[in-house]
C-alpha cells in the first residue's frame, strides 16, 4: 500500500513539473511579447521614422533654429531644476529620517503631493498664481517681471513635478541605515556638518545618484505642466516635448520623430544608468562575506 502511494506521488510529480515549466515559459513569453509590442516596437519605429529621409535630413531637423532653441531650453530647465531638487531632497530626507519635529507628517505629505496631482493641474495653479489675472500677476506686471509664458514659469513647473524623486529614493535608505553611526560621531565630538559630509552623505551616495537620474529624466520629458505655463512660443518657450507636438501637428513627421528620437536616446541612456545604479545599490546592501 505504501509502495503504491509513493509510486503515485512520484508519478504526479513527474507530470506536474513539466506543466509548471511550461506555465513558467508561457508567462515569460507573454511578458516579453507585451514588452516587445508596447515598448520595443514603438521605440524602434521612432528611430526608423527619424532616419527615414537620411542622415542629412535628421541632422537638419535637430540643428534648425527652433529645434536648437527647444533643446537648449530643455537643458537649461534641467540644469536648474535638478540641482535645486537634489538639495531639497537631501535636506528633507535628512530632516525626516534623523530628527523628530512638529509638522513632519505634513512634510512627508507635501513630498508625495506631485505624485497625486495631475501635472496639468499643477500648471494651472502656477497660472492662477503668476498669470495676469492671478494673485501675484498685477504686481509682477507693475515691476516688469514675467513668469508665466517665460522661462521662469517653465522652470518652476518642472521643479514642482520633479522635486519628490530624490527624497523618495533617499528616505527608505536613510531609515534602513538608522542613526547609530551619526550618534557615534557625535560622541566623538564631530560637528553636524562633519557628520553629514563624512557619514550620512557617503552612505547614501548611490541612492542620491539614482534619485538625481530619475529627476533629470522627468525634467527633460515633462509635458503637461510645462505645456500649460509655456504659452507655446516657438523658438522661445518650447521645450523638446512641446516642439515634438508642434511638428507632429504640422505633419512634419520626420522632424518630429527626429527630435523624439533624441528624447528616446536620453531615455535609453537613463535606463542603462538606472540599471547600473540598481545593481550597485543591491551590491552595497549585500554583506561583505557574501560578496566574496
Amino acid at each position: 500500500m505504501a509502495t503504491a502511494i509513493a509510486t503515485a506521488g512520484a508519478t504526479r510529480r513527474e507530470v506536474v513539473r513539466p506543466l509548471r515549466r511550461l506555465g513558467r515559459i508561457a508567462l515569460i513569453f507573454v511578458a516579453l511579447a507585451f514588452l516587445g509590442l508596447f515598448i520595443a516596437l514603438p521605440l524602434v519605429l521612432v528611430f526608423l521614422q527619424a532616419f527615414a529621409s537620411g542622415w542629412q535630413t535628421y541632422i537638419a531637423a535637430l540643428t534648425e533654429p527652433d529645434a536648437a532653441s527647444a533643446i537648449k531650453l530643455t537643458l537649461i530647465t534641467a540644469l536648474i531644476a535638478v540641482p535645486v531638487n537634489t538639495v531639497f531632497g537631501l535636506v528633507a530626507s535628512w530632516a525626516i529620517t534623523k530628527f523628530e519635529f512638529r509638522g513632519k507628517s505634513f512634510l512627508i505629505t507635501l513630498i508625495d503631493l506631485p505624485f497625486s496631482v495631475s501635472p496639468v493641474i499643477s500648471g494651472l495653479v502656477f497660472v492662477l498664481m503668476f498669470g495676469l489675472q492671478g494673485w501675484i500677476g498685477p504686481w509682477l506686471k507693475a515691476n516688469d517681471l514675467q513668469i508665466i509664458f517665460a522661462v521662469p514659469g517653465i522652470v518652476l513647473a518642472t521643479m514642482f513635478v520633479t522635486f519628490p524623486f530624490v527624497a523618495r529614493e533617499l528616505i527608505p535608505i536613510m531609515q534602513e541605515q538608522g542613526n547609530l553611526e551619526e550618534e557615534a560621531a557625535f560622541t566623538l565630538n564631530a560637528s553636524g556638518w562633519q557628520t553629514f559630509w563624512r557619514i550620512t552623505l557617503p552612505n547614501v551616495k548611490w541612492a542620491l545618484l539614482y534619485g538625481v537620474l530619475l529627476c533629470n529624466a522627468r525634467a527633460m520629458g515633462e509635458f503637461g505642466a510645462v505645456s500649460v505655463v509655456s504659452g507655446h512660443v516657438r523658438g522661445l518657450t518650447n521645450t523638446m516635448p512641446l516642439h515634438v507636438e508642434i511638428l507632429y501637428n504640422e505633419y512634419n513627421f520626420v522632424a518630429a520623430f527626429a527630435v523624439a528620437s533624441l528624447l528616446a536616446l536620453l531615455a535609453i541612456v537613463t535606463l542603462i544608468l538606472k540599471v547600473l545604479l540598481e545593481w550597485k545599490l543591491a551590491y552595497d546592501r549585500v554583506p561583505a562575506q557574501d560578496q566574496s
